[in-house]
Order: structure tokens, then sequence, then C-alpha cells
């Protein structure tokens, strides 16, 4: 189990829950997206809890190991939630094939050639 802190809260939730939700904060921060995403967790008094998380681009996340002995809350479904939403929103790439005849090579469009 990893705590989660997010703002002055901090939470205890799985590992894979845990690297889950870094790895998509992330990714949403890198995609300059937002998303909100509830998992379930044990609260600093050892309830038990549903916390949602607001990520977007100047959020702040941080997982840090801990020791308990307490069971992982489940998080399947939080887990596949942020797997599928990243394939879903994926940066598609702006690259040119470089076989494509439209594209003028840097080269030739700047007379780079004729200089040497």
């Amino acid at each position: 189990m990893k705590h989660i802190t997010f703002g002055d809260k901090s939470l205890l939730i799985g590992d894979a829950a845990a690297d889950a939700l870094l790895k998509y904060a992330a990714f949403l921060a890198t995609a300059a997206r937002g998303d909100t995403v509830e998992v379930h967790a044990i609260s600093s008094d050892g309830d038990e809890v549903t916390a949602s998380f607001l990520f977007g681009p100047g959020a702040t996340v941080m997982a840090e190991t801990s020791h308990t002995q307490l069971p992982e809350p489940d998080n399947s479904a939080a887990i596949a939630y942020m797997e599928q939403a990243q394939k879903r929103f994926n940066v598609v790439s702006l690259a040119v094939p470089d076989d494509d005849p439209t594209v003028t090579a840097y080269d030739d469009a700047y007379g780079l050639d004729e200089a040497r």
C-alpha cells in the first residue's frame, strides 16, 4: 500500500492504484487535459472512503510507500478506467511520413544544399 498525498490530504491505496494515479496524472498534464477519478481508499483515521481526484496540468500528487498490514481497497475499476482513458485521449503524432511527396525537404526548402 502507498500513501497518496494530494493537497493537504494523505490516503492509503494499493500500489497498483497509486502507480496508475501517478501515471494518469502525468499523462493528463502532458496532454493539457483534465479529468476526475474516484478511488477507494483508507483515510488517515482508518475509515474506508471514496476519494475523488481532479487532475489537470497543474495538479500535484505524490505517492509514498507505507508499511501497513491493512488489506488494499479494490480499485480495479478505477485502474481500468485510467488505462482506457489514456488510450481514448492518446495524442496523435504530428509526424509526417518520410515518403510523403507533398512535404518539401528541410534542406530544399531553405536552400541548404546549394550553400554546401
